[in-house]
């Protein structure tokens, strides 16, 4: 038996099976498709925070050396400047799935985490002990965890019984990676017309990625094909510009729907699985692998018997509000992106609010995920947000400490905070007083740096200090987010 069976080794499914091998689990990832990785582009890029978790746990190197990095994102098509957001990584980086999907896989399979293609769940069953996955062909494995990270049409979900709610699609973009005979002189963008808008971008040596939009028009059944696409291309920028040789074919819509929860019993959801919307900003991986760092160190704890399951309805009770979030922004991008007069109205109001900095900020912030904040308490403005990747006395940066994927005491007042002796095995303890008394955060700007801070294992702070030597609710926060006194072996 497993410790954890994951369904879909897309970059969720991936991410996970790094986070949970990483802290000693035996994982297996069961994946319906035969090859090693996709070879469809899908999506186009990682984000700031992101690359901030891939940098936690010391992995951001290879995705940085492969990727482009771009200083802009997008709202419904409207520019943002990335430049000054407060983190290591002010841009896009322009990646393809297919390229991101590799690079996990391979860091993965250094980890020692098990990769079974061609594996189709098509039965579950889950009891007091574990749960047993039926396969197409016939076979079963058993895991003490399931998760589900097998997209939006996720069998998982499907078979464990959990709602799945939203709003139907309203429009239809098609998608095609093609070679262009005629391509425009530069990248196009969401180039909008009356008919609906289009984009021509070069990716990589050779071909391009077109993608058309039409508002009012509903998917039709069947495969995309290249005539279609040519057809719509045409009736929106009056030319196909020579159009051949496609890669890939497809279309999606703006369907937007959630799980209903994201853990019922032993089965859990992430990425896709537990959310879906219109691929507007570019969110949906990083949604997913941000899902997949929330939940790989918590399901990591209660397999060690450091915690209670009552610490996996916290992924729930977290996770569900940024994923609703994200379905929110994207349906107003949709709004905002319809082709009427009004609209353009809007957009142009909307435009001048983005040109200010604090609305771009505000907006950037929320795209790339760096301004979430989970409840987690009062007091410190960090409390519960994302530690900021602070420079630290003698040339260490915070998110070094992180590599392992252990809980941090951070300790940066002149006098010491001692970690209570209960937990002393179980946190490592930093101190680093000399660091900067200010620490930027997005949207908040300049905030007191805590004298000391309690960082969980996917970078988040679950308790800080504002005081030397203050450690009221520390404890507390270490028996939440660490190991409940009773579990202490």
């Amino acid at each position: 038996m497993a410790d954890v069976v994951i369904a879909g080794a897309g970059p969720t499914g991936l991410m996970l099976g790094c986070e949970l091998a990483l802290a000693g689990a035996d994982v297996l990832i069961l994946e319906q498709r035969a090859g090693a990785t996709t070879t469809e582009s899908r999506a186009g890029g990682l984000h700031a925070r992101t690359l901030e978790v891939l940098d936690q746990r010391g992995m951001v190197e290879p995705f940085l050396a492969e990727g482009r990095p771009l200083q802009v994102a997008h709202f419904s098509g409207l520019w943002l400047r990335l430049e000054n957001l407060p983190t290591r990584y002010p841009h896009l980086l322009a990646l393809l799935q297919s390229h991101v999907e590799r690079l996990l896989a391979e860091h993965a399979a250094s980890l020692g985490v098990t990769i079974r293609r061609n594996a189709e769940v098509t039965g579950l069953h889950q009891d007091h002990d574990g749960v047993t996955v039926t396969l197409a062909d016939g076979g079963t494995v058993t895991g003490r965890y399931l998760v589900g990270c097998d997209g939006g049409r996720s069998a998982v979900r499907r078979l464990a019984g959990i709602g799945y709610a939203g709003t139907d699609a309203t429009l239809t973009s098609l998608l095609g990676d093609v070679e262009l005979a005629d391509p425009p002189a530069g990248n196009v963008f969401q180039h909008r017309t009356d008919r609906g808008d289009y984009s021509v971008l070069g990716f990589e040596a050779g071909w391009y990625r077109v993608m058309t939009t039409q508002t009012g028009v509903l998917a039709q059944d069947g495969p995309v094909t290249l005539d279609q696409l040519r057809t719509t291309l045409t009736e929106i920028a009056g030319t196909d510009f020579g159009l051949h040789s496609p890669r890939w074919l497809s279309r999606y819509g703006d369907a937007a729907r959630q799980a209903d929860r994201y853990r019922l019993g032993r089965v859990l959801l992430a990425g896709d699985a537990a959310h879906i919307h219109y691929p507007a900003g570019g969110q949906g991986l990083n949604t997913g692998v941000q899902d997949a760092v929330n939940l790989g160190w918590k399901l990591a704890a209660v397999l060690r018997g450091d915690a209670t399951e009552a610490l996996l309805d916290t992924y729930h009770d977290e996770r569900h509000p940024i994923g609703a979030r994200v379905l929110d922004n994207t349906r107003a991008q949709v709004a905002l992106g319809r082709y009427d007069a009004q609209t353009e109205a809007l957009r142009a109001t909307v435009a001048g609010l983005i040109a200010q900095p604090a609305a771009n900020e505000q907006l950037a912030a929320m795209i790339t995920a760096l301004d979430v904040a989970y409840p987690l308490g009062d007091g410190h403005p960090l409390v519960g947000r994302r530690l900021p990747d602070v420079d630290l006395p003698g040339g260490r940066r915070a998110y070094q400490l992180l590599h392992s994927g252990r809980p941090v005491l951070l300790d940066l007042g002149a006098t010491p905070v001692a970690v209570p002796t209960d937990w002393a095995d179980a946190v490592d303890h930093v101190p680093a007083h000399g660091t900067a008394a200010t620490w930027q955060l997005p949207v908040l700007g300049a905030v007191p740096a805590p004298a000391a801070a309690l960082v969980r294992p996917d970078g988040h702070v679950a308790w800080a200090s504002g005081t030397d030597g203050d450690t009221a609710g520390l404890a507390d926060a270490l028996s939440r987010w660490v190991r409940p006194l009773a579990a202490r072996v």
